[in-house]
């Protein structure tokens, strides 16, 4: 049992709580009966008296009973607690509300990763490249009166400068024109989507989304009650078309246009022109989620869909967990003039404000040039770790995992036949240190197989011994 050098109270707390566990997993089923005190501290290797106070206490929270001359018992589950026991454990559908249920089922689907990312897994950038120091410089030049100004609350749309910068960033980096007021500050390019289900749609809603695409959108789509319905992508993106005809009835599409997640092919000018003429037709709305439109590496950058004439139905959503770093939970969306009062209070419902103090550096960050300079760097350092994956890969396996270069992203894909078990390599690739997503996890009706190789967040040497780990899985 427990350490005998420990002292008498420790030693009661925890025989206490071995036994509660015990009672509360259902290891001492209800109506089971206890051991003798004597026999059980002799089990235990501890004294009598330690085991008679543990008993004495579950007692007295109604875990135990005793019955006269017959010995101590486990009590029932359903019989009434005495004052200052815990309730029995009730499962989640019994405590939540209907619509509390919706949320938690949706989520359920969809768990972001949080632990140590293996190589290949996609989505992480080389944060190891973050200018930490300079960040930590602009934070201490901020003056006292702007960090006590911080410190209490702000505007629940964003640090005005702030805003002002990102507008700015956007019209020099995707082609977008809006004016400061039209951006709005969220916590990532999730907490956006989340506003645009609860403001744009009612229960029982369609919204149209890419198949394959991101699960994340889906899952709070449904936890908004909308009906997802999933529209085939080809090598120009989202089929508005067949969408169009299946769902005439859709109030709502989101789409991955300049670098379709998880594909990654880009929407052409006629498919993007078909789309916001979809949206202009039946006064529908379209969210484009810019998620990694930052990192292209060609001559010729391809401009964001918001940037195209679209009578006010676009709504960009960006991020700078992909350009900085998850962590910061800083993101945006560009608003028509319209929606900006509406968005705004939604948002200070349910999260007020983001951090004003980050706010704040990255205002500056932005506006000083920092981010132009950090972003050319990785685009550079990205194309040089694609280049390395390629070839790497295609060595490793003796030419059986071929990956074709792509002038954008932080990932590629590699599709194969539709009869692949695609997740049965995933799994052996993870028992080997290496994490492979699997295309078909982000498929719903669509039959589409293959694998993601993110290389963005790690070095040359990381992304050679990944690939000598799963060549010989594939051969």
């Amino acid at each position: 049992m427990a350490n005998q050098r420990a002292v008498p109270g420790q030693l009661r707390q925890q025989v206490y709580l071995r036994l509660r566990e015990s009672i509360e997993t259902g290891v001492l089923a209800p109506d089971s009966r206890l051991p003798a005190s004597r026999e059980h501290a002799r089990v235990l290797g501890v004294s009598r008296n330690t085991v008679l106070w543990a008993v004495e206490r579950l007692q007295s929270e109604g875990y135990l009973v005793g019955r006269v001359g017959d010995g101590t018992y486990v009590a029932q589950r359903n019989s009434p607690l005495r004052s200052g026991a815990r309730a029995p454990q009730l499962a989640a559908h019994q405590l939540l509300s209907q619509r509390g249920r919706l949320i938690a089922e949706a989520g359920s689907r969809w768990i972001p990763a949080s632990s140590d990312a293996l190589p290949f897994r996609i989505g992480r950038p080389a944060l190891e490249e973050f200018p930490f120091a300079l960040w930590q410089r602009l934070e201490r030049q901020t003056p006292t009166a702007t960090r006590v100004a911080n410190a209490g609350y702000t505007d629940a749309a964003g640090h005005p400068p702030l805003r002002a910068a990102i507008a700015q960033w956007l019209l020099v980096s995707r082609g977008i024109r809006c004016d400061p007021g039209q951006v709005l500050i969220t916590a990532g390019s999730q907490q956006a989507l989340d506003l645009v289900a609860r403001l744009l749609l009612d229960v029982g809603d369609e919204v149209l989304v890419e198949d394959p695409g991101y699960h994340g959108i889906r899952a709070n789509l449904v936890a908004q009650g909308a009906l997802v319905r999933s529209v085939p992508v080809d090598d120009q993106g989202l089929c508005i078309a067949q969408g169009a005809a299946l769902y005439p009835r859709a109030k709502l599409a989101v789409v991955t246009p300049t670098h379709q997640f998880p594909l990654g092919v880009s929407m052409g000018l006629a498919r993007r022109a078909a789309l916001i003429a979809w949206a202009q037709a039946n006064r529908t709305w379209i969210v484009e989620d810019d998620y990694d439109g930052e990192f292209q590496y060609g001559p010729q950058r391809i401009p964001a869909l918001c940037s195209m004439a679209h009578d006010a139905r676009v709504l960009h959503v960006g991020t700078f967990s992909k350009t900085l770093g998850a962590g910061l939970r800083l993101g945006f969306i560009v608003l028509p003039d319209a929606l900006v009062d509406a968005f705004t209070q939604g948002r200070a419902l349910s999260d007020r404000q983001s951090p004003a103090a980050v706010q704040e550096v990255l205002a500056r960050f932005i506006a000083d040039g920092y981010l132009l300079r950090h972003l050319r760097r990785m685009r550079e350092l990205y194309r040089e770790r694609q280049a390395t994956m390629i070839d790497s890969l295609a060595r490793a396996s003796h030419g059986a995992i071929r990956l074709a270069p792509s002038l954008q992203g932080m990932h590629l894909a590699l599709e194969v036949d539709a009869q692949i078990h695609d997740t049965e390599l995933s799994q052996r690739a993870h028992a080997a240190g290496v994490q492979l997503a699997p295309i078909s996890r982000y498929c719903m009706e669509a039959n589409r197989r293959g694998w993601l190789f993110g290389y963005a967040g790690y070095s040359a040497a990381a992304l050679d011994r990944a690939a000598r780990a799963l060549g010989p899985l594939v051969n």
